[in-house]
């Protein structure tokens, strides 16, 4: 087959795969089960020589490749601060998005890897490191973009529908622009998001650009494209989207090591040549200025 086609048996053919890898093997296996309950969990990592982490199978921040291995922005930046921590076995689950931090406050792991952006909301529920991050939205639309959609307001006017992932930052900012409840679809995953544009169930779907860059990139036969980054609003405040990992409630010790650490990786350099292969760029870093606390308090 041409790269230059895109076929519905292409499609079902890479999701077939992403859904085998996401629901089989061992990191499913470590999903059903739950780590030690109470104690220090910095200590317990330190003595055990082990940590788990929980992603959601959203490329390029946290996903199972075609072999069944973990990789990802997150996790290859958690097996780097964790390696420095002493804890070389770093084991992983995988869930929803929407359920982990559910899942990490049930103790089925013991760090959400997953590229999560910091929001007062979620900081209600679970602790942030420093950020690791910072992204600007995009939104992935028909080739050509035939409504010229630049963004969340452009789609409210146009009165058209948007795909966003479900319990992710994008519908609040398609809302707060204004667009109508029942023209946003929320759906689990990326691939459901790029089938809903292809077959014109939505007109567009809302992610990270990092993100629908790299959807593109591993579908070149898809008839769509990604429009040119922006920041979103939000109550007429820009927002700075800024993603970080996640610890729970009582696991200070575990977050202020795991800081150390991810701040001397920002300062190296070793963050960049780390994020780099999943389409990082310098640009990402995160300037002094956004800070966890900024971030959580809205």
């Amino acid at each position: 087959m041409a790269h230059s086609e895109w076929t519905r048996r292409e499609f079902f053919r890479r999701s077939a795969a992403v859904g085998a890898v996401a629901l089989g093997g061992p990191a499913v296996l470590a999903a059903c089960q739950t780590t030690d309950q109470g104690g220090d969990t910095l200590q317990t990592a330190r003595e055990q020589g082990t940590i788990r982490i929980g992603i959601a199978n959203e490329q390029p921040y946290g996903f199972a490749d075609s072999s069944g291995r973990v990789t990802g922005e997150a996790p290859e930046v958690a097996k780097a601060v964790f390696r420095n921590m002493g804890i070389n076995d770093v084991q992983n689950s995988v869930v929803t998005f929407d359920q982990l931090i559910p899942a990490l406050n049930a103790r089925r792991y013991d760090v959400v890897s997953a590229g999560m952006f910091i929001t007062p909301e979620r900081c209600n529920a679970a602790l942030f490191s420093t950020p690791d991050y910072t992204a600007l939205a995009a939104l992935l639309v028909p080739r050509g973009n035939p409504q010229q959609v630049r963004n969340f307001s452009d789609i409210a006017n146009k009165n058209l529908k948007v795909a966003v992932l479900s319990a992710a930052v994008e519908k609040g900012y398609a809302e707060s622009a204004g667009v109508p409840e029942g023209n946003i679809t929320t759906l689990d995953t990326q691939d459901s998001m790029l089938r809903s544009v292809i077959d014109g169930r939505v007109y567009c779907a809302a992610l990270t650009d990092i993100s629908l860059k790299w959807l593109v990139k591993q579908n070149p036969g898809a008839p769509v494209e990604v429009t040119q980054s922006f920041q979103p609003t939000q109550d007429g405040q820009p927002v700075i989207s800024a993603g970080g990992f996640v610890f729970r409630q009582g696991d200070e010790s575990l977050r202020d090591a795991f800081n150390d650490q991810l701040r001397r990786l920002h300062n190296s350099g070793e963050w960049l040549r780390i994020a780099q292969p999943f389409g990082f760029s310098q640009a990402n870093v995160p300037k002094p200025n956004v800070t966890t606390e900024q971030l959580c308090s809205g």
